[in-house]
């Protein structure tokens, strides 16, 4: 065979292989036609995203103008790395086979009509970092198998139906995020991921006393959403110390008690409090007024009685003040009425004498005298 035919042969050869690796493996695409298999052929549109998976062609092609024209993304390796679906009211199950999908970064398959449990099988996605199924009908428990994705950075399964969590949650190391919200999650809550910066479970029927090892070594958690829930007992100083808190928002429970200890981190960021709509007793914790940033307080619809601490009315950075609802009493401080007050929201339905009805603060009434004497234990006038 003369030189120039080897040659030509070599070439043909080497861009035969080249041809043959640009394709994904056989485990994606396999991967990709059960995940599609899955969903019922009556909720895919022709021009959703999942109408236009053809595996007919490579799906990592480019350009995609005719087939798999959205949905995925693929690595210059030609690896699937992100499956994103779009809302288009895809109703199906999740099928255990995206496991193959080996490389994937990102699977969002929001706002659509799955159903049914969270495949275990997740867990051998070990460059997963974002995972995402809100707004479906995902049920039962998340699978204890899914905390062993070590590069998961966020995890949103809040409007599901999920009902339970894994005793091992904090292994999630790298866990930034987590969304749980409305959801049919009860009891307490598991030992939290480490790293978390930002914890939501509203809206579910988490019931018990905030644990103190649910959130321990959460020394960057800076945002707690628990509004919503049966929560009750007692707020102990522990929670308020947290050292990254930001926001707090435990509204729609049934605390009966908040305790603030009067050493408070005075690095401490803490800016927006809500604890509205409670059944806390006793008198308004002086020692919000420590905290530093805090700019928006909410204690509406508890039961606190006695007077307004003078505190309040002096913390200058205090904008929204919430304290309607209640069986406070006394004048309220002169603080609140000055020329330079900016402080907005509301002290009305309490037992309040000379809230001046000028003020936006006193736009509500407040309780009648018969209500009033009856909470401090006096007797109505006939």
């Amino acid at each position: 065979m003369s030189k120039s035919r080897t040659s030509v042969f070599f070439f043909l050869f080497l861009f035969s292989l080249s041809s043959v690796q640009s394709i994904p493996p056989s485990s994606d695409i396999i991967a990709l036609q059960a995940f599609k298999a899955a969903i019922k052929p009556s909720s895919i549109s022709s021009y959703s995203c999942l109408g236009s998976w053809n595996f007919t062609t490579d799906p990592c092609s480019v350009p995609r103008v005719t087939h798999f024209t959205c949905g995925l993304s693929c690595s210059s390796g030609n690896r699937v790395t992100e499956l994103t679906l779009d809302p288009a009211g895809y109703t199906g199950t999740l099928s255990p086979l995206i496991s193959k999908l080996t490389q994937l970064v990102t699977l969002d398959l929001q706002n659509n009509n799955f159903y049914g449990p969270i495949p275990s099988s997740l867990s051998s996605l070990p460059n997963l970092k974002n995972l995402v199924l809100r707004l479906n009908s995902f049920s039962g428990s998340v699978p204890p198998s899914l905390t062993s994705l070590k590069s998961l950075l966020s995890l949103d399964l809040s409007h599901n139906l999920i009902s339970g969590l894994p005793n091992s949650m904090n292994e999630l190391t790298s866990l930034r995020r987590l969304d749980l919200s409305y959801n049919k999650l009860t009891g307490s809550l598991p030992k939290l991921p480490p790293n978390l910066l930002e914890l939501a479970a509203k809206a579910n029927s988490l019931s018990g006393s905030l644990l103190k090892s649910s959130f321990y070594g959460l020394n960057q958690l800076e945002v707690v959403e628990l509004s919503e829930n049966s929560l009750f007992g007692t707020i102990e100083p522990w929670f308020f110390q947290l050292p990254s808190l930001q926001q707090i928002d435990m509204a729609n429970n049934s605390f009966t008690l908040v305790e603030i200890s009067k050493v408070v981190n005075l690095n401490s960021d803490l800016v927006a409090v809500d604890l509205g709509f409670n059944e806390i007793e006793g008198y308004l914790p002086v020692n919000f007024a420590i905290f530093p940033r805090l700019s928006s307080l909410s204690l509406r619809y508890n039961k606190f009685r006695g007077p307004i601490p003078l505190q309040y009315s002096k913390k200058a950075t205090l904008k929204r003040l919430y304290l309607d609802g209640n069986f406070l009493n006394g004048s309220p401080p002169a603080g609140f009425f000055g020329r330079e007050t900016s402080v907005t929201g509301s002290l009305g339905d309490n037992c309040l004498q000379k809230c001046p009805i000028s003020s936006q603060l006193c736009l509500k009434s407040q309780k009648s005298t018969s209500i009033c004497q009856q909470a401090y234990g006096g007797k109505p006038k006939s």
